[in-house]
């Protein structure tokens, strides 16, 4: 199939994906912390939502939209502010309600799959440096001229989902099975949600620094 990569280009990329998939972020950031506050089925809504995310960013690198957000200064100023401030958002509320996930009332808060997924979807839509990556790594493994590059560039983007869709998906597994141990000691939930904030806020800071390159 010509939107297929050769063998090499093929393995060179998943390779490069599987180092990706396990680098430290906002996702994963996002997936741990679900899976043990929430539990598994909700770090898994939020991989979801987050390849979600990844599908959106590789068809907006395919047709070219992605250049021309970070061509333009006041496009991705927007972009990279409503990221970190989602961020903070997120730092926020883990250390206002925990681990525990309970209101100023005292009732346990319950988040759907579709919130968690919506969370996951909109933590990777919302930060810029994973456009900046997908217009400067898809490319690579790609040809310029090459009449069937949209269709390579689509294929790879979804390479990238199956790759690091068992990696991330076996570090929840895991998280899940720490939570119950984690979650035995009140002083042990609060220092995972002090540690989760400065985590998305660290993060948020970044994004704040990024620059269009």
């Amino acid at each position: 199939m010509p939107f297929i990569p050769d063998i090499p280009v093929l393995l060179a990329f998943a390779l490069a994906s599987v180092i990706l998939a396990i680098t430290p972020g906002p996702d994963m950031t996002l997936f741990l912390g679900r899976a043990l506050s929430d539990g598994r089925a909700a770090g898994i809504a939020c991989i979801a939502g987050a390849l979600t995310g990844v599908c959106i960013h590789t068809l907006l690198v395919a047709l070219g939209i992605s250049a021309l957000v970070v061509a333009s200064p006041t496009a991705f100023l927007l972009l990279k502010t409503g990221g970190a401030a989602y961020l903070f958002w997120l730092a926020v509320q883990a250390i206002r309600y925990g681990s525990t996930f309970r209101t100023a009332s005292g009732n346990a808060r319950e988040r759907t799959l579709v919130q968690h997924w919506m969370h996951g979807l909109t933590v990777n839509l919302l930060n810029p440096k994973i456009i900046i990556f997908f217009m400067t790594f898809l490319p690579q493994f790609v040809t310029v001229g090459d009449p069937h590059i949209t269709g390579k560039l689509i294929f790879l983007g979804l390479m990238f989902n199956v790759v690091s869709l068992p990696i991330v998906v076996s570090m929840v597994m895991v998280a899940e099975r720490l939570a119950l141990w984690l979650k035995s000691s009140q002083r042990i939930t609060r220092m995972l949600d002090y540690l989760f904030a400065g985590v998305f806020s660290l993060f948020a800071v970044r994004i704040l620094l990024t620059e269009a390159r």
